[in-house]
């Protein structure tokens, strides 16, 4: 009862405020994943008798900034890929046109998921406050490792997305799916930070030594 009572809610301020909604929720579901993350780094950490890192408010609102802001433009996107490729290929039927389904998917992760990681990376070097040359190795660090990940799982999720779920909600669909993949790339993006800011205090203790 309460789901359903969620899921009318959401399809109601879907229909009002369409954008708005998409990047609530995407902000809500990027945060989680962070938040999933961060609690599993801790408890690595533990088990390995490590220095525990105090939980990162900062990293989480960053995540629900992107989640924000990325939302609304993937809207847009699933919008696009229902009408250049729609699935009914005779109207009045239940017939699912194969050959557009495969070019939803073909599209969207060929165009789309490069994009997005790069936006990705490039959003949370900004944020962090982050030198262009920082982010610019953090692209050649983190993007091609990313990227063959993304396609060894994204296809099939994004497949049964783009099938079986109704245009309100793919965008959800996806980020619920990508509370895992939140967790990953957030886990490799504090790898990354960990390693340049190490590399960027050695860079300083030479310049004093010197």
């Amino acid at each position: 009862m309460a789901a359903l009572t969620l899921a009318r809610a959401y399809q109601h301020s879907f229909d009002t405020h369409p954008y708005s909604t998409l990047a609530v929720t995407g902000g809500c579901l990027n945060a989680l994943g962070d938040v999933v993350a961060q609690v599993a780094q801790r408890t690595v950490g533990r088990g390995e008798k490590e220095d525990v890192p105090k939980y990162d408010v900062t990293r989480t609102a960053r995540f629900f900034a992107y989640g924000v802001m990325i939302s609304p433009f993937m809207g847009r996107w699933n919008l696009f890929l229902e009408r250049r490729f729609p699935l009914r290929a005779i109207k009045g039927t239940n017939k699912v046109s194969l050959n557009a389904l495969g070019k939803r998917v073909a599209a969207d992760q060929l165009f789309m998921a490069p994009l997005g990681l790069a936006i990705f990376l490039s959003s949370m070097g900004i944020m962090e406050g982050r030198s262009p040359r920082q982010i610019g190795n953090r692209f050649k660090d983190l993007y091609s490792t990313a990227l063959i990940a993304n396609w060894r799982v994204w296809p099939l999720a994004q497949l049964i997305n783009f099938r079986y779920m109704p245009l309100p909600y793919r965008v959800p669909f996806s980020q619920a799916c990508g509370v895992f993949w939140t967790l990953y790339l957030s886990i490799l993006n504090s790898e990354e930070d960990v390693r340049q800011d190490k590399e960027l205090a050695d860079r300083r203790q030479k310049v004093l030594n010197s």
